[in-house]
């Protein structure tokens, strides 16, 4: 109980100082919250569902410099579901600020404002997560925060700069499985195994995906917002090796996920009878991939079906044939992604169990013996 109230005032502390932090890189945004106060949609012309012109709205700052200050704000509709949104008197929105000389001119509301709720969301996350697992909860976040670090600040800034994808996700998914998973698991054997086999898995993935991505003849920009990527400046981008590069990273979580579980689960194992042979603690790794991969290649089709749910109702809505569906080229790459990843975690689970097996039998004590030799020889040197 001890641990988990200690836990507990340690995850406060950290969704504290990410509070602070957030709040002081917004502090002196153009970027700032919003209150409707009133609206204008005299310019609104409406089809359908949809919404085309502009509404003009007053707007009460919040926050940031500008603080009190009634602005006038203009809010474009396109007729575009997808990005467009519609504002009532009372909503609060995230409104960019045009400013001239100190004085803001006028201003263009961007979305909702979603922050807030996005951050007690994380919280409760955070808090459940601590609850049930305590310490390793709190390495479990720290995990989670540094891989949004590396992707932000290392994967996505290379991509931009035109760096191989395959390469340069190949180099990230390594680094970012060794914060992951030892992280959770330590420097243990347990965290060694799962991450050789997770690597190696994740490797055999990448050129998995590379082949068939080719032959079925894919060119990336099935990807949500490729187009509006490569035409906002980006042209020489290889959206065909990002896409790629998206399937691997896309199923490398659900990688980690099985290297850990049979690590841990021989580890158990190992622990419960020390005198095991290594072949049968390998049979056990094996039986339990059998039982884990049975669910987990399930979960990655359930997990990116979800993403085109409506278009599969398109598809039905429509009746449309069956040529038609596994040709269309949204099918084909969303084919690609779920079974390539499968392929992949098929083959993490026996590459862990052997990895594992061998790692769990063999003897430490003599490289101990060694460890603690070369040490005292480096104090004796020290104390000289």
């Amino acid at each position: 109980m001890k641990k988990i109230k200690a836990s507990l005032l340690w995850g406060v502390l950290f969704l504290v100082l990410m509070g602070f932090w957030i709040y002081e890189n917004n502090r002196n945004s153009n970027f700032v919250r919003a209150v409707v106060l009133s609206t204008d949609n005299s310019d609104v012309m409406r089809s359908g569902i949809a919404r085309i012109g502009s509404q003009e709205l007053l707007l009460k700052v919040v926050d940031g410099k500008f603080k009190g200050q009634e602005v006038v704000g203009y809010n474009s509709l396109l007729g575009n579901l997808d990005i467009d949104a519609f504002y009532t008197p009372g909503d609060t929105v995230v409104a960019a600020l045009r400013e001239d000389h100190g004085k803001v001119i006028d201003a263009k509301a961007v979305d909702l404002y979603r922050q807030s709720w996005e951050f007690i969301l994380f919280g409760f996350f955070v808090f459940l997560l601590i609850i049930y697992a305590g310490n390793t909860g709190l390495r479990a976040i720290f995990s989670f925060i540094a891989s949004l670090w590396v992707i932000w600040k290392n994967l996505i800034p290379g991509l931009l700069a035109g760096e191989n994808p395959l390469l340069l996700s190949s180099g990230i998914l390594f680094v970012l499985s060794a914060i992951v998973i030892f992280s959770v698991a330590g420097f243990t054997r347990k965290g060694l195994s799962a991450f050789l086999g997770t690597v190696a898995g994740l490797f055999v993935t990448i050129g998995i995906t590379a082949f068939f991505g080719d032959k079925l003849g894919l060119l990336g920009t099935t990807l949500p917002y490729s187009s509006t990527l490569l035409f906002s400046g980006n042209i020489g981008l290889n959206m065909k090796q990002i896409f790629f590069a998206a399937i691997v990273i896309g199923a490398s979580g659900a990688a980690m996920d099985i290297g850990m579980d049979i690590a841990s689960a021989m580890a158990e194992v190992k622990s419960k009878k020390p005198e095991i042979m290594c072949r049968e603690l390998i049979q056990s790794g094996f039986n339990v991939g059998r039982a884990v991969i049975g669910t987990m290649t399930t979960t990655l089709l359930l997990a990116y079906s979800g993403g085109y749910l409506t278009l599969l109702m398109l598809f039905a809505s429509q009746s449309t044939d069956f040529v038609r569906i596994v040709n269309y080229r949204m099918v084909a790459a969303e084919i690609l992604r779920t079974v390539a990843g499968s392929i992949g975690l098929v083959l993490i689970a026996p590459i862990t169990a052997v990895i594992a097996g061998w790692i769990y039998s063999y003897n430490l004590e003599p490289l101990k013996g060694r460890g603690k030799y070369f040490l005292e020889k480096i104090q004796g040197i020290i104390r000289i």
